[in-house]
């Protein structure tokens, strides 16, 4: 009886169906997309940030401590303290391995060029690095540092035996010495002697600028400090700090265990860090906190944003709903009486206003997923350049809430049910 009265229903009141459905059908569109893109942003963004710079430096444990002390690193004390360049592969072995997006190690010093000193800093630009699992893996300044402007090109790396090593050279040393790319020079240093090519112009707007930015090898080469190198920036994907990153951050030791494994599963700048000074023997690990702290609160604030815009998307909705329901209610007014008349309890008029709402609710909430999951897709190819993973637990809350919007909107509109008289509604009055 009630399914046929559902059926009645819709058939003569098909117009006012579609429309409810929709309402729904945006609303439920909108939020699918928000809750996709709201449940990619932060890999997305954090991707993005990542322009920023290195979030994380990883020094010997003797040059950390003197950076602390003296906040600045002497060429003279830190030349001491090494790190083993064959360790180098394990930063992608730790547990938060896949958050690592690259790293470049750091050796400088001092070379001389037709007898003028320069100072030279040996780095990877885009190096292949043997990772198990991970075959193909380049890592290098061209991943971790996108600002580097070079006019020209990039170094080629690994170095060909018998050709010039290719090189960068800082812009402000490019005009000081008048260099230019494609110019070929006599490198000297300590241990060794070469012929360099510069391949480009580097404006890093940085220290390197006034540098000589060599691969690592040359460089080691040329020192005589065969894998040896003295940090290790690293990019890594991390989430927003919250209480818990704080109070590991002021003292890891007061953790609790329970406390402990929450941290350390996730994936925290600072317990990434920690990770890694312990796959690197003799090092201290840093997390740089002013690219990290942006970070965070970029992302805080982009999910602030959109959270704002599915509330409001829900309200606007849900007064569609109630509208058009109390202007059904209005019309149905006399058929609601006569059921009143023929012996219907005013919870079954109302159920079968709740039923019609709630089937709204399903087809506009359906095919709002799968719009918004395209509207997600676009946004992403706009934003990110690559498309947002589509995530099924956005299915049931898109369908509740669509659900939610419909009965809370119903509700407004058959409370005067309730208060309908039989025979004053079938007179017309």
């Amino acid at each position: 009886m009630l399914a046929r009265m559902l059926r009645r229903s819709w058939h003569r009141n098909i117009g006012r169906q579609l429309l409810a459905v929709f309402t729904v059908f945006l609303a439920a569109s909108l939020i699918s997309s928000l809750l996709t893109i709201s449940i990619n942003i932060g890999d997305k963004m954090s991707r993005e940030l990542k322009s920023y710079g290195a979030n994380i430096l990883i020094e010997p444990a003797q040059q950390g401590v003197l950076s602390t002390l003296f906040g600045e690193r002497s060429s003279a004390l830190t030349g001491r303290n090494f790190l083993s360049q064959l360790e180098l592969a394990n930063i992608k072995d730790i547990f938060w391995r896949n958050n690592i997006i690259g790293f470049a190690p750091l050796l400088s010093g001092e070379a001389q060029v037709n007898g003028q000193r320069i100072a030279i800093l040996g780095t990877f630009f885009s190096q292949l690095v043997a990772i198990p699992d991970e075959e193909g893996w380049h890592t290098g300044q061209k991943i971790i540092s996108p600002w580097w402007q070079v006019a020209g090109s990039w170094p080629q790396e690994p170095i060909i035996p018998g050709a010039p090593v290719q090189v960068l050279v800082g812009k402000q040393l490019a005009q000081q010495s008048g260099w230019q790319a494609g110019d070929q020079l006599k490198l000297k240093g300590p241990a060794s002697e070469f012929t360099i090519k510069i391949s480009g112009i580097l404006n890093s707007g940085g220290e390197e600028d006034g540098q000589l930015i060599l691969p690592l090898a040359a460089a080691q080469a040329l020192l005589g400090l065969q894998d040896k190198i003295q940090a290790i920036r690293v990019s890594a994907l991390t989430v927003p700090e919250n209480v818990l990153s704080r109070k590991a951050r002021d003292n890891l030791d007061g953790l609790n265990a329970e406390e402990y494994d929450l941290w350390y599963c996730t994936a925290y700048v600072s317990s990434i860090a920690h990770q890694l000074a312990d796959a690197i023997s003799g090092s201290v690990v840093n997390p740089v906190w002013q690219v990290a702290a942006s970070e965070g609160a970029v992302i805080d604030k982009i999910q602030l944003l959109l959270v704002v815009v599915t509330v409001a998307a829900l309200i606007a909705a849900g007064m569609g709903i109630a509208s058009l329901m109390i202007s059904s209610v209005m019309e149905r007014s006399t058929e609601s009486g006569l059921m009143k008349a023929l012996g219907a309890r005013p919870w079954e008029i109302l159920m079968l206003f709740y039923l019609e709402s709630v089937i709204s609710a399903l087809l506009g909430g359906l095919t709002g997923c799968l719009a918004g999951w395209g509207l997600g897709g676009v946004i992403g190819l706009m934003l990110f350049d690559s498309a947002l993973s589509f995530a099924w637990m956005v299915v049931p809350c898109v369908l509740v809430q669509s659900i939610l919007i419909a009965v809370i909107g119903t509700w407004f509109a058959t409370r005067r049910i309730a208060l309908l008289h039989p025979a004053a509604v079938l007179y017309g009055r």
